[in-house]
């Protein structure tokens, strides 16, 4: 990961020059804006490997910026976690709905922004690996072809976030059993723990809307996790 470009858009100095440090110590490069709106300039004329993005800026808050970065195919697909001193429920959930990969809420160690940085930016990679073993993968009309990082549903193609495609390749990979929501935070998100269970449930129910008519292939098992169905 050494070398990787993480742009941090946060308007309060101290937090910013603490992030800096410590990514940078971890061998990222480090860029930094305080405003939304110049952040979207920024990110337009050469994107990042990462954001990490608070949601209360000046000039364009967190969520607009993120709404005008998925609008982009050039920028739609950049891992992106935001920060906010925000913890309600309602703002995870939007968040996540717009395409956001993690969401921490301050006050927080920077050495877990860290963990959560490297586990997003593992997961980028993961998802356009080649399967040595299956090659392109088919299920009624769903088709995920690894080594091209594409999905489509009855011939059209539809665009899936680096998480949203890693989510999918394991259910895929794993059709007919049943996985705990720890266990998918574990094997798609990189988390040793069961953090947030509502991580799982928010991409698999914005995963489900992408899928249209393959999304009831998404079973809920009550109490336990998910399963696709063959």
């Amino acid at each position: 990961m050494s070398g990787q470009r993480i742009l941090i858009v946060e308007d309060e100095p101290d937090i910013a020059e603490v992030l800096a440090y410590n990514l940078g110590k971890d061998g990222f490069a480090v860029e930094l804006a305080d405003r939304g709106d110049e952040a979207l300039a920024q990110i337009r004329r050469d994107p990042p490997d990462l954001i990490l993005l608070d949601l209360m800026l000046p000039g364009l808050d967190g969520l607009e910026l993120t709404r005008a970065l998925k609008r982009n195919a050039a920028t739609a697909g950049i891992p992106l976690i935001m920060l906010t001193a925000r913890g309600e429920e309602v703002d995870r959930i939007v968040g996540f709905e717009l395409g956001a990969d993690d969401y921490i809420t301050k006050p927080f160690s920077p050495r877990e922004v860290v963990l959560r940085a490297k586990a997003v930016l593992r997961r980028a990679p993961l998802a356009e690996e080649k399967d040595s073993g299956t090659g392109r993968l088919e299920i009624g009309s769903l088709i995920l072809d690894p080594e091209a990082h594409r999905c489509a549903v009855d011939g059209e193609e539809i665009s899936l976030t680096a998480t949203e495609f890693r989510l999918l390749h394991v259910l895929i990979e794993r059709a007919g059993r049943v996985q705990t929501r720890g266990r998918l935070l574990s094997d798609v998100w990189g988390y040793v723990d069961d953090i947030d269970s509502r991580t799982v449930d928010t991409h698999i129910r914005r995963l489900r809307r992408k899928l249209g008519p393959e999304a009831e292939r998404i079973e809920t098992v009550i109490g336990v996790g998910y399963r696709l169905t063959l």
